[in-house]
């Protein structure tokens, strides 16, 4: 069956006594034993709930995986997946990476004992070189929020099976319906599922896709335990997102490249970063191993004057944090989502005081790029006017 298939059905065939379409939300806590010795095979909803359960079979079975796992957030996603780590193990991150990810591992999991080196995935000779006996793990964005940075997930899986380590994959930006890293050699799959995967900004959840069966019940031990379960009215609203997500896909992504080609061209704006560009080096790297495109890209101006007023006169595009959502978000990187990464480490990334990200939403597109003239426009005139009577 097509992924679009798939999608649209989640949830409807899965209850079996009234046959409802829009699979119920289970709002219970604690389950009844039919007697002692015997369960329904639901006690506690932090173990397990109905609802939730639809939503973590669909998202394996999307991702290709074995096992799926819900959980409250991305970062509590993350957090699970990390509690496979002990003291003195060693992992290897991307480069351009998620400021909430680089707080999570510098500013807790420094404080029991591991540690992570940053690197570009893409470059195994770097790899390599940054390996070490107690290197258990390799994570990966691609693309890279928010530079769109591109790494080969099939050779770098590869190489992480030659090694022995856990390839887990950041699959936020591109879905299921772009991209399968599993797939592709990878061991783990992540998602913060707040952003395309609900697509509608209004719920907030993580999830997280297994392969194999003895790390897929180590996962589920890990979720038990620590708890960062998503709730049932949670799991009916990202589930109902995800029933769209084909069509979403495919709108952010037309709207982001025809954006995108328009500030190609435009003279405030010296740099596009972003993978459907035939001028982004991972384009070929992409164009094997996607379906498609994500709808976020970054874009650097030629003065960072321009950037207060440009966030200051869009209208229709919402200056917000966060991605992925129906709305069109813009947002400024080096203060907002990447403010806990140093600036040393920033600036020698490419996150630096011009650069700005946008998340293209599915408004019509001729709409947000007027909204984007007026706004360069606004800020050209408001920066000349500075000049003249300077």
């Amino acid at each position: 069956m097509k992924l679009e298939s798939i999608l649209a059905q989640i949830g409807s065939q899965a209850e079996p006594v009234t046959g409802a379409v829009s699979y119920p939300v289970y709002q219970a806590a604690v389950f009844r034993h039919p007697k002692l010795g015997q369960s329904t095979g639901f006690d506690y909803s932090r173990t397990q709930n109905p609802t939730r359960q639809v939503l973590e079979k669909a998202i394996a079975r999307l991702e290709a995986g074995d096992a799926g796992f819900a959980c409250s957030s991305g970062m509590a996603a993350l957090q699970t997946v990390f509690a496979l780590f002990s003291q003195g193990d060693h992992l290897l991150v991307s480069l351009d990476l998620y400021g909430g990810t680089y707080r999570l591992l510098e500013r807790i999991l420094s404080r029991f004992g591991i540690t992570a080196t940053y690197v570009d995935t893409n470059n195994l000779r770097a790899l390599e070189e940054n390996y070490r006996p107690e290197t258990k793990a390799i994570l990966i964005e691609t693309p890279t929020n928010p530079l769109m940075m591109i790494t080969d997930l099939e050779a770098v899986c590869g190489w992480a099976k030659q090694k022995g380590l856990l390839s887990i994959v950041d699959n936020t930006l591109l879905t299921p319906f772009f991209q399968r890293p599993l797939e592709l050699g990878a061991d783990i799959v992540i998602h913060s599922a707040t952003k395309y995967l609900g697509g509608h900004n209004d719920v907030l959840a993580g999830l997280i896709v297994t392969k194999g069966k003895e790390l897929s019940e180590e996962m589920a031990f890990l979720h038990n335990s620590i708890g960062a379960v998503l709730g049932p009215q949670d799991s009916w609203l990202l589930m109902r997102g995800m029933k769209t997500l084909a069509l979403r896909m495919e709108r952010h992504e037309s709207n982001a490249v025809k954006i995108a080609n328009y500030l190609m061209e435009h003279p405030l704006v010296e740099q596009v970063f972003y993978p459907a560009l035939a001028t982004h080096p991972g384009y070929a790297v992409q164009k094997k191993q996607s379906a498609g495109n994500t709808g976020i890209f970054s874009f650097r101006v030629r003065d960072a004057r321009y950037v207060e007023p440009i966030l200051r006169h869009i209208k229709l595009i919402a200056f917000a944090e966060s991605l992925g959502g129906v709305e069109s978000l813009m947002t400024y990187p080096a203060v907002q989502t990447h403010a806990d990464i140093p600036e040393e480490i920033r600036r020698k990334v490419g996150v630096d005081e011009r650069l700005l990200r946008i998340s293209v939403g599915i408004e019509h597109v001729d709409d947000l790029i007027a909204d984007l003239s007026q706004a360069l426009a606004a800020a050209k005139r408001e920066i000349e006017e500075e000049r003249c009577n300077g």
